[in-house]
């Protein structure tokens, strides 16, 4: 009886021994693959995202329970880097003077390169002309700043200089006038981008007795002249005449 007692309690061991084992062996148990970020080296793919020609990284689904498991489903769950918008570089000014038509009252810098004695400034006379030395009177009226300078060269060309280098700009435009029911009725020198509004502004403000929405514009071109009634914000040309009427009521 001694014997068959001893070797059930070793067969209680040895049950005891498998199930621990059994235990321990669930709990340690190894989880199943886990995905790895690799590294972002720099600040560029930090704020941009993949950088261009890497290959995303591989994510490998997790099939095991467990701490492991959870921190694995967080780092392949965290959001992506922010989306970063670009703004278009801004196109370059135009200027004014590029398509800006000659006529009387303008005054002109002229500058002939290696010519102290011709380069000066010179207004547009009543008749629409300049007057230079060497070449005398050059029409100017209805001209580019750019095809003014090139009639200049032309004529300085034809016997006087070999290859003149010629550029005109504008040094003072020619005035503006307004009339009507302002405070200060008269003629005003122009300045670039004015509207009709800074235009009532320079002449002391609307009279008690102006029509204050709308302004009658007269403009005058080498092809004619055009009359509009337009809004306070309408852009003014030199030599425009704005005209303010008086309100009925």
């Amino acid at each position: 009886m001694p014997v068959a007692r001893a070797f059930r309690s070793s067969i209680s061991v040895v049950t005891l021994a498998a199930s621990a084992a059994l235990t321990l062996g669930g709990c340690m148990q190894t989880a199943g693959p886990v995905a790895y970020v690799q590294p972002r080296p720099d600040l560029d793919s930090m704020a941009y995202g993949q950088p261009y020609g890497a290959s995303p990284p591989v994510v490998v689904a997790n099939s095991g329970g467990g701490a492991i498991a959870a921190l694995s489903n967080s780092f392949t769950s965290s959001p992506g880097p922010m989306p970063v918008g670009y703004a278009a570089p801004m196109a370059a000014p135009v200027r004014y003077d590029s398509s800006y038509h000659l006529d009387a009252g303008d005054k002109l810098r002229v500058v002939v390169y290696g010519q102290e004695g011709l380069t000066n400034s010179y207004a547009i006379d009543a008749g629409g002309s300049i007057t230079m030395p060497l070449i005398g009177g050059v029409p100017a009226r209805g001209r580019t700043p750019a095809g003014l300078a090139g009639e200049i060269a032309a004529r300085l060309r034809n016997g006087f200089i070999r290859e003149p280098s010629v550029a005109v700009e504008v040094e003072s435009y020619r005035p503006f006038f307004i009339l009507g029911e302002v405070s200060a009725p008269g003629q005003y020198p122009y300045v670039p981008n004015m509207t009709v509004e800074s235009a009532v502004a320079i002449a002391g403000g609307f009279s008690p007795r102006a029509k204050r929405d709308v302004v009658t514009v007269t403009h005058t071109e080498a092809g004619g002249s055009m009359r509009a009634v337009v809004p306070l914000g309408t852009p003014l040309a030199p030599g425009d005449t704005v005209f303010v009427g008086e309100r009925w009521f």
